[in-house]
């Protein structure tokens, strides 16, 4: 039975072992365990039983903006609506905080639109800073992700 809850400082190697081949591969950006555990209170985790098999983390950049980040469903239950319940719980955290938008640069478009975002052109994202993660991706600086934004 799959269940969800935040992360726990504890669930960090399993996290890192979960998302390495999409980092590997370019999808997901590296995050040291430091950067993890600095931010833990932003992961949410779905499990089936005690196996890790998806998270996502809310990034708040601005009092109005926080960013969809880091979200990985192991290939086996992709399908499966693990994906969509982690996203629809950082929009109702996002909602709880008071934040107006959720923005999320994806190569999964369709995934986001579903969920209710749009697509908008990357020079319009707000708060320019987001960009300080984007040095840190092996494409930069030639991205095919597709930003979009979801207004609560």
């Amino acid at each position: 039975m799959i269940h969800y809850r935040k992360a726990h400082l504890n669930d960090i190697a399993a996290m890192q072992r979960l998302v390495k081949p999409e980092i590997d591969d370019g999808i997901i950006l590296i995050r040291s365990d430091d950067e993890i555990s600095t931010n833990i209170r932003s992961y949410m985790l779905a499990f089936d039983d005690e196996q890790l098999i998806g998270f996502v983390a809310l990034h708040i950049h601005t009092l109005t903006l926080a960013e969809v980040r880091s979200l990985i469903v192991e290939a086996a239950y992709r399908g499966r609506q693990v994906g969509s319940k982690l996203v629809n719980m950082c929009v109702e955290e996002a909602k709880t905080l008071g934040l107006k938008k959720i923005l999320s640069l994806t190569y999964e478009q369709r995934f986001f639109e579903k969920l209710g975002f749009v697509e908008i052109p990357k020079e319009s994202i707000p708060e320019h800073k987001i960009w300080a993660d984007c040095i840190k991706c092996k494409h930069f600086p030639i991205c095919n992700e597709v930003s979009l934004i979801k207004t609560l």
